[in-house]
């Protein structure tokens, strides 16, 4: 399989779909760890673990299931069926077990801005503005299942009457166009850092969060696997807007000297999905097989010659990809950004949620 080859598949795959340990090499991650096999006393209590130096709280399945008990899910089933990502199975039970809660959290989060905002207003004397958007940044690997989340979340945060506006940007649309990636020698680390229009991105970010109408955000086709020309997401002023990304929890990248924002920067609550490296393989892998056999098959689809492989075929195919591309710009990229964010997500091998990291205020 040549290098071309892999490159070409990783791309479109990353965007199609879209952490665990990497190694033990690495240095110890600041998020309590359930893998130890020592459990001494004070473990034992969830609140001595989670009032210990930390800068997350972390609760499990059931402690973060008794949070909200009484928040109403304004979800069924057959809601739930239509917006699940391919090879991402999630039931009402974890939605009522992990997004029930979450939106309560979030419905603080957002209260507590406007209340903020509204006497920011009256001490500075400034007449009462439209309110801008409440901004949540979702990270993580190719094939986690940020995206299950990300319309999961818009769909459940539309149905409170105080935020009926929920809009969804991704952000394969500030992708440079292939013409300049090809220009620049970038084809081949499409979907790391350095492919993405960052100044594009955060404009439109800037103008969101301005309170500007008619905010508009790039297309990106996953047939053609470039962006769509003169074509764009109109964002005018939801009252929240979900950005979901493999890359957009990085840090500001900037000159000596020189002073720079991040994309983080515009965001009000950021959630990293993260899973053990060896599981989200998989889940690429059989997503990979997946797609050969309905969005590869299309006549138009840039990667259709994949089609035609044979189930061993593609397997080593996607193997190949997920070694050479996307495994690195998890470990280089991706991960490092873990700790940036509000929230961590730490799935299980069937997608399902074991616990929730949340950093301390």
């Amino acid at each position: 399989m040549s290098l071309h080859a892999v490159n070409s598949a990783h791309t479109g795959i990353d965007m199609w779909g879209t952490m665990g340990d990497v190694s033990t090499t690495e240095s110890p991650s600041p998020i309590p760890s359930t893998a130890s096999p020592t459990v001494s006393p004070d473990e034992q209590n969830p609140v001595a673990v989670r009032n210990a130096p930390n800068p997350y709280a972390r609760f499990d399945r059931r402690e973060w299931d008794r949070l909200a008990d009484r928040t109403p899910l304004p979800l069924t089933q057959e809601d739930i069926d239509r917006i699940a990502s391919l090879g991402d199975p999630i039931d009402m039970t974890e939605v009522d077990t992990i997004y029930r809660p979450l939106s309560a959290l979030l419905q603080l989060y957002i209260d507590g801005r406007r209340r903020t905002a509204a006497e920011r207003h009256a001490f500075l004397g400034e007449p009462e503005a439209h309110s801008t958007p409440f901004v949540i940044g979702i990270a993580g690997s190719v094939a986690v299942g940020k995206s299950t989340v990300a319309r999961l979340l818009q769909l459940l945060l539309s149905r409170w009457d105080s935020t009926p506006r929920v809009d969804l940007v991704t952000t394969d649309g500030f992708l440079y166009p292939n013409r300049i990636l090809q220009e620049r020698s970038l084809i081949a680390r499409k979907g790391f850092p350095e492919s993405y229009d960052r100044s594009a991105l955060i404009s439109f970010l800037a103008s969101v969060k301005a309170g500007n109408p008619h905010a508009k955000a790039p297309v990106y086709s996953h047939v053609t696997y470039d962006i769509v020309p003169d074509a764009y997401v109109d964002v005018d002023r939801p009252d929240i807007l979900i950005v979901e990304g493999l890359n957009v929890l990085q840090p500001p990248r900037s000159a000596p000297g020189s002073v720079s924002v991040a994309v983080s920067d515009y965001f009000d609550f950021s959630i990293y999905v993260d899973a053990d490296e060896k599981q989200i393989e998989q889940w690429y892998v059989d997503r990979f097989l997946k797609l050969r056999a309905t969005a590869f098959s299309r006549e138009d689809s840039y990667f259709k010659t994949y089609a035609s492989l044979t189930d061993a075929e593609a397997a080593s195919t996607a193997h190949v990809v997920w070694s050479a591309i996307n495994l690195p710009n998890l470990r280089e990229n991706i991960r490092p950004t873990r700790e940036r964010a509000t929230l961590i997500f730490t799935k299980g091998h069937d997608h399902r949620v074991e616990s929730l990291s949340i950093r301390k205020e």
